[in-house]
């Protein structure tokens, strides 16, 4: 959260992009890593793992989910753990017609499940307040775009590849993960390309992942 918010701050206050040269959208795709890492956060406060103490766990994991993108904690705890229960059901708020995955339709629903009109106004509130104070393009490219890809980025490699198709019947947990390859496992999604380990051992933090693998 430290490393995301002081980057933020200084690609919105300092730095002058020259958008000729690669470094702006280097540092774009920096910044997106990091908003994936404050809701891979969120994410394991939802397992009760980022602290022991339970009131500091959830209020981490409310600030977490709240910078990026005005997610609701409270909210998202219930959903997540229903997917845990129902994985790959029609009980699954994840999950989307097993036989004919398109990307599309999976993702428009797994928005629809989760996006709410409250937080559409407060980032359209947010950004107009940014660009009062800030360079447009900064606010776009560096606030506003990573927090689209990082959607995008959670959504197919830490729901769409893992649960789409068919699994085998002995699959309990109808999840599958990756190849063994921890560097890339890390920045795909935090190690959470490694899903079925995840499912079957979710007291586990995400920088464990890769030892269960």
């Amino acid at each position: 959260m430290g490393a995301w918010a002081g980057l933020l701050t200084y690609l919105l206050a300092a730095y002058q992009p020259n958008w000729t040269t690669p470094w702006p959208y280097l540092l774009l795709l920096l910044q997106t890593h990091l908003y994936t890492g404050l809701f891979i956060t969120a994410h394991d406060a939802m397992h009760g793992v980022v602290s022991s103490n339970k009131r500091l766990n959830n209020v981490l994991g409310t600030i977490a989910a709240g910078l990026f993108a005005f997610n609701w904690f409270p909210r998202m705890l219930p959903k997540h753990h229903q997917h845990h229960r129902h994985v790959g059901t029609d009980d699954d708020p994840d999950f989307h017609d097993g036989h004919h995955p398109g990307f599309l339709p999976w993702f428009v629903r797994f928005a629809w499940n989760y996006v709410t009109v409250w937080q559409v106004l407060l980032m359209a509130a947010t950004y107009n307040i940014l660009k009062l104070y800030f360079p447009q393009a900064n606010v776009i490219a560096f606030w506003m775009i990573p927090a689209v890809l990082a959607t995008l980025q959670l959504f197919f490699f830490g729901t769409y590849l893992p649960h789409r198709g068919e699994h085998e019947p002995d699959n309990l947990h109808k999840s599958r993960s990756q190849f063994r390859h921890h560097l890339w496992a890390f920045v795909s999604c935090y190690f959470f390309g490694y899903h079925y380990e995840h499912h079957d051992q979710p007291y586990l933090p995400w920088w464990r992942l890769w030892e269960t693998k």
